[in-house]
């Protein structure tokens, strides 16, 4: 009898440190193809930095980490993340960029759940009404960022502004924040094809609409396509143009170079921010890929980050859900942009930025980047928590 015991015994114990050992694997559904494949590229880079900072670990807890490119299309984006799920047992799921992807996979993923951590794509409906307690945005919700350049644009006097993006749920979050703050005159209100290159119809609307400032959000190459085209019209020499980060970061702007100098953009984050987390983030990043980090990059490392938080305090173990739910909303990480916690929808409350697109140096060797001009929103919630019930 002591020795069935003590058989028992060893074989749970056995059991216990297989489950502790074995790493906790998280899939990441990101969009590496396309012209907009950076974007994914820099989620994944920042998710992999942290984790290489710890020497293969989260919150000191083994991890694997599962790649897979969406190819910015719903239909695949679902298919990954069921063989995330079903083949390879993944608890936890991030990476996705685009919201038409997003809202295609998350509301399937965490009714079966799973846990899902936005590094990026934050569409309203999924804020609001379509909010879910095993659902949590470490980015933004997606009007934030225009928001907060609608209230700059206001508080600097522009009456008559036109306004640009394309057209699926993130573009039409971002001119809905942008005029909720704005309150002026709307020029005109365009919205393009997902992944267009060519904008030549739309600046000549542009051109004859004579507004007094330009809105536009077009993020990955649309941006550095339009902006191209932009300069190229000469239309750059008489319209200001603002926007949000998403289309004026750093990779965008080493594509356009002097015809993205002076543009006005919001963002939560800056390669600039003086914080320590900030500060050791960026001197990694640079040092690990030998190129600055953008807006992207530093939400693929504060997703990393949280995630570990919460692996921490449960001790690796993904079948205390509750505890890990509860662990992710406490927030307890030191985020890159400084202050940092969760709403009700588990969404941000964070400051939000205006920043300068300057140029530093000349010829070869010569940097475009952001630089702050000024915080504009203290501890600023979305505008949907309300609807999350």
């Amino acid at each position: 009898m002591k020795k069935t015991i003590f058989i028992l015994a060893f074989f749970c114990l056995t059991a216990t440190f297989a489950l502790a050992t074995e790493p906790v694997k998280i899939g990441m559904i990101t969009t590496l193809a396309t012209k907009a494949g950076y974007l994914g590229e820099d989620i994944r880079d920042g998710f992999k930095l942290a984790i290489a900072m710890e020497e293969g670990k989260l919150g000191g807890i083994p991890v694997e980490l599962l790649v897979d490119d969406d190819g910015r299309k719903p239909e695949k984006g679902r298919q990954i993340a069921e063989r995330f799920i079903k083949k390879d047992k993944a608890k936890i799921l991030t990476g996705i960029v685009f919201s038409n992807v997003a809202m295609a996979v998350v509301p399937k993923v965490v009714r079966q759940n799973i846990f899902y951590i936005s590094p990026n794509a934050g569409p309203s409906k999924l804020a609001g009404k379509g909010c879910d307690k095993n659902y949590f945005n470490v980015a933004w919700q997606n009007d934030n960022l225009s928001e907060v350049v609608g209230q700059y644009v206001k508080d600097q006097g522009f009456k008559n502004v036109y306004l640009l993006a394309p057209n699926y749920p993130a573009g039409k979050d971002a001119l809905a924040g942008f005029k909720r703050f704005y309150q002026g005159t709307v020029a005109g209100e365009v919205y393009t094809t997902l992944g267009q290159s060519d904008y030549a119809a739309e600046l000549a609307t542009l051109r004859a609409a004579k507004p007094d400032a330009v809105f536009f959000f077009l993020p990955g190459g649309m941006g550095i396509n339009f902006l191209k085209q932009f300069s190229q019209a000469g239309l750059n020499k008489s319209i200001p143009v603002f926007g949000p980060a998403f289309s004026f970061d750093e990779r965008i702007l080493k594509a356009v170079g002097d015809a993205a100098v002076g543009v006005i953009n919001g963002s939560q984050w800056s390669v600039d921010l003086d914080n320590p987390a900030n500060i050791e983030f960026v001197a990694a990043f640079k040092k690990a890929y030998n190129r600055t980090p953008t807006l992207y990059a530093s939400q693929g490392y504060d997703d990393a980050r949280l995630i570990g938080s919460a692996l921490k305090a449960v001790g690796g173990d993904m079948n205390k859900a509750d505890e890990f739910r509860a662990a992710l909303k406490k927030a307890d990480f030191a985020s890159v942009r400084g202050n940092f916690k969760f709403g009700a929808n588990n969404h941000p409350i964070q400051d939000i930025y205006v920043r300068k697109v300057v140029k530093q140096g000349e010829g070869e060797t010569a940097v475009f980047t952001n630089q702050i001009l000024e915080k504009v929103f203290t501890d600023h919630q979305d505008a949907y928590v309300g609807e999350c019930r």
